[in-house]
């Protein structure tokens, strides 16, 4: 564990078990459907690249950059798009890969943009949930695992840029972002 971790709250292993899951009961409800998997930049990398590994039907992948953080522990509510998708959502089932839906304001407003594209249906799947920071009203569709309301980082999340490469999600401690 690195030193900055107070906690691990969930492991490398469940994660590559959760994947497996969802991969199937994805690849079940996206039969027969033109599917789209948006990953949400930087966060998504390593759930997106696991989960699409047990997705056995045939989708296209894109990616949008959009950041609410800004450097912080917390979402400003300020949505910025600093990449926008490479090609038309037009018609298609997309389904957002999220690392974690927190205060849902973010995720919301990529929704919103999505719809306006012209995406035929819209869902989420994030590896977090982290339903008592939730300040819109959003629940995902497809969930890895719930979790308290804690600073967390690893497998993609973190703290200035930091921490994304670990291979669990651990919870920060407090003196590494109270500095």
């Amino acid at each position: 564990m690195h030193q900055d971790i107070k906690k691990i709250l969930v492991t490398q292993e469940a994660i590559e078990q959760k994947c497996i899951e969802l991969g199937a009961i994805i690849s079940h409800d996206y039969q027969d459907k033109d599917l789209v998997v948006i990953g949400l930049l930087k966060g998504c990398i390593p759930f997106i690249s696991d989960l699409v590994k047990h997705i056995s039907i045939p989708l296209r992948l894109d990616y949008m950059s959009v950041s609410s953080y800004h450097g912080g522990t917390a979402s400003t509510g300020n949505v910025r798009v600093n990449k926008d998708l490479d090609a038309s959502v037009t018609g298609c089932d997309v389904l957002i890969a999220e690392d974690i839906v927190d205060t849902g304001k973010t995720l919301k407003k990529v929704m919103e943009m999505l719809s306006v594209k012209g995406a035929n249906s819209i869902k989420v799947v994030t590896l977090l949930d982290k339903p008592e920071g939730r300040v819109v009203d959003l629940i995902p569709d497809y969930t890895g695992f719930i979790i308290p309301k804690e600073f967390v980082v690893g497998y993609g999340l973190d703290y200035d840029e930091y921490y994304r490469n670990l291979p669990y999600v651990g919870v920060l401690k407090e003196e590494v972002y109270t500095k």
